[in-house]
């Protein structure tokens, strides 16, 4: 098991959903917290229910100098933690060229500009902890979801190669899937959305995963099961299937 008690870290989209519901577990268990994200008003608010425990750097992932900026000014840490993300429904038929290019830009190449930031500095230490999120969405396409599939993908393939290199070092890296959460993202959902979750019951499988010793977490696990059975699938069956 891993002690969070008494070590930092940084989540990058801690202010709200998610990422405030997992901040409060690592608060409660003893662990100092910065939080990011693009709006200050939002983090003070976070900062101010989370106690001496917590603070707050601003930052847009978009903007590699404000990156680079951040990463500055919240130093030293031990964990870092990325939930930062964006989310629009859309097909094929409907593309709009800035909300697709806006989650690949924040969802996955965002996460990369942090992480270039934060990477080399646990790997000259050999010690350090990185907790990715992706998505049940990215274990194979999906229709009606152009954009935010593929950044997924794009995040636990990225997660898969950082844990083939750092397995064996000092580096503790994960990845965290999830289901449908109820944020400000889902609401924009008009379908059904199966086993949809509270963000405070996905922070405690999230925060259980931080402290357990496995690579990937794909939750609800009943949820989990048919996204990653669908990757067996041959193409005529699945696009039957999923569509």
């Amino acid at each position: 098991m891993r002690a969070v008690s008494g070590k930092r870290y940084w989540l990058v989209g801690g202010s709200a959903g998610l990422g405030r519901a997992l901040a409060t577990k690592l608060v409660d268990s003893g662990a100092q917290v910065v939080l990011s994200a693009r709006s200050e008003e939002d983090l003070e608010a976070a900062v101010a229910e989370l106690g001496e425990a917590a603070s707050y750097v601003t930052l847009d992932v978009s903007d590699t100098d404000d990156v680079k900026r951040a990463a500055k000014e919240v130093g030293p840490i031990d964990g870092y933690v990325h939930l930062a993300g964006v989310y629009w429904p859309m097909a094929a038929q409907d593309w709009d060229a800035d909300q697709v290019t806006a989650m690949c830009d924040i969802n996955f190449t965002g996460m990369a500009r942090v992480l270039g930031q934060v990477v080399p500095n646990m790997v000259a230490r050999d010690a350090g902890h990185i907790v990715l999120t992706s998505s049940l969405t990215g274990f194979r396409g999906l229709p009606g979801s152009i954009g935010y599939t593929a950044s997924k993908a794009a995040c636990m393939s990225l997660a898969e190669s950082m844990y083939a290199d750092l397995r064996k070092t000092g580096v503790d890296v994960q990845v965290v899937n999830p289901g449908f959460i109820k944020t400000q993202l889902t609401d924009k959902n008009d379908f059904k959305m199966p086993f949809i979750m509270e963000p405070e019951a996905a922070a405690q499988v999230m925060f259980d995963h931080m402290i357990s010793g496995g690579f990937k977490k794909s939750f609800p696990t009943a949820f989990s099961l048919v996204f990653r059975a669908s990757q067996f699938l041959p193409d005529w069956i699945y696009y039957r299937v999923f569509s």
